[in-house]
């Protein structure tokens, strides 16, 4: 259910869909993928207390959806440290302009994506990517939390996985990833103070969504089957509108 007290999804009033394209996997980009995941390995282990649990719900290879929940800045070193082929992602088009980041996310070659309206480039480049045998990761809230616990899913996530599972005539894997502790404040909190945050990241069993006649029920419904999937990876008090009421019905 929509909550109703959150702030409404971001919305990237800056269309510029000439930036959104599915990055060639050039020898130089691959290289500068490992190097990535070299130094996000480096910085987790050294920065921060870090307990990963279920890497081998991973599958060997793609194509595979990742979703992860959205709780501040690590999540995307946390994700390069520990997941094992490092994936497309979807990324917010507003980084682009950022100097040094804008620059080291065009090197890794993300798929930018505009925000808060209907970035078909974006979900095109993303099913070519799924297409392709590519592993794909987002956040399916479609923003950094803002209270710190699970947001209402966006429709992005389900979308993509029935429509390259209908393209492919077999359902495809989509990974939820949960983490816990990476909020900025949890972070940046504890490195001011010379103390290592605890982190978490489990990789639950991948779910699949199963082709449905009616397209406009099914993507709402498998929203929601992606959303309850973190959630039941999450502490009840990182589950946000997914977890459990007063009546102990979800």
């Amino acid at each position: 259910m929509p909550d109703p007290t959150s702030p409404a999804k971001p919305r990237n009033e800056n269309w510029r869909p000439e930036l959104t394209r599915l990055p060639e996997l050039t020898p130089a980009r691959v290289r500068a993928r490992l190097w990535w995941q070299r130094a996000a390995r480096f910085l987790i282990g050294w920065l921060t207390r870090a307990e990963v649990v279920g890497l081998e719900n991973f599958p060997a290879q793609g194509p595979a959806l990742i979703v992860v929940n959205h709780l501040g800045d690590a999540d995307v070193v946390l994700g390069l440290a520990y997941f094992p082929i490092a994936p497309e992602v979807l990324a917010k088009a507003e980084l682009y302009d950022e100097f040094l980041l804008g620059k080291a996310m065009e090197a890794y070659g993300v798929i930018w994506v505009h925000r808060g309206q209907p970035d078909r480039r974006a979900l095109r480049a993303a099913l070519q990517a799924l297409e392709a045998g590519r592993m794909v990761g987002l956040a399916p809230e479609g923003r950094q939390s803002v209270t710190g616990e699970l947001e209402e899913g966006t429709e992005g996530a389900a979308y993509l996985a029935l429509k390259a599972g209908a393209t492919r005539q077999a359902p495809i894997p989509i990974v939820p990833v949960a983490l816990t502790g990476s909020g900025n404040a949890q972070i940046y909190g504890h490195l001011r103070r010379l103390r290592r945050p605890r982190v978490t990241m489990t990789v639950g069993p991948a779910i699949y969504l199963e082709p449905e006649a009616d397209w406009r029920a099914a993507v709402p419904r498998g929203t929601e089957q992606i959303m309850r999937a973190l959630a039941r990876l999450l502490p009840v008090e990182y589950q946000g509108v997914y977890a459990p009421r007063p009546d102990g019905t979800r």
